[in-house]
């Protein structure tokens, strides 16, 4: 296991749709290894493939809330195949978007089906919180951020403001 880099927007890598896996293999499972190992020292719940440079559809997740023992999922090829028709609304934030938040509506409730740690084809309802992270990463795996789902007058400020930080953050190294 490593630490990985995380792209931050804007970098076109997280506009790039993801390509699906064959099998989690050893090397499939080592990124995802990998990809937990990062999330959970960045702080985050939640981390796609693509916002560390790998364009292959996996992800991870862990809502566990802190004090509690972890839930990692780990998922490939995650794709959702029901919705509900009720929505909820959470305010998102994104670790390739860092310290930008806004408020997103979707799916309250979701089954998704994917290939699991031990290349098992798993179907899972997920609801709540869980259900919203979930989508949040399977987005990056379609090339969509948080963002592009909110009106485009926030999501000018937003990016803005986040390549103004980008900015100072490199002359404060340079």
């Amino acid at each position: 296991m490593a630490l990985l880099p995380i792209i931050t927007a804007p970098d076109r890598r997280l506009k790039k749709v993801a390509i699906p896996i064959e099998d989690v293999d050893d090397e499939v499972r080592c990124l995802m290894d990998s990809m937990l190992e990062t999330m959970y020292a960045a702080p985050g719940v939640g981390l796609a493939a693509p916002q560390v440079g790998d364009l292959r559809r996996v992800i991870v997740v862990d809502v566990a809330r802190a004090g509690t023992d972890p839930t990692p999922i780990c998922l490939a090829n995650p794709e959702v195949i029901a919705t509900s028709d009720d929505v909820s609304v959470f305010e998102e934030g994104c670790l390739s978007l860092p310290e930008q938040f806004a408020n997103v509506k979707r799916p309250k409730s979701v089954c998704v089906r994917y290939r699991d740690y031990e290349n098992k084809i798993c179907e899972q309802e997920m609801d709540g919180f869980l259900a919203t992270c979930v989508q949040h990463e399977i987005d990056h795996l379609n090339g969509v951020l948080f963002v592009d789902h909110i009106s485009s007058l926030k999501r000018s400020m937003l990016l803005r403001k986040l390549t103004k930080i980008k900015k100072s953050a490199a002359h404060a190294r340079a």
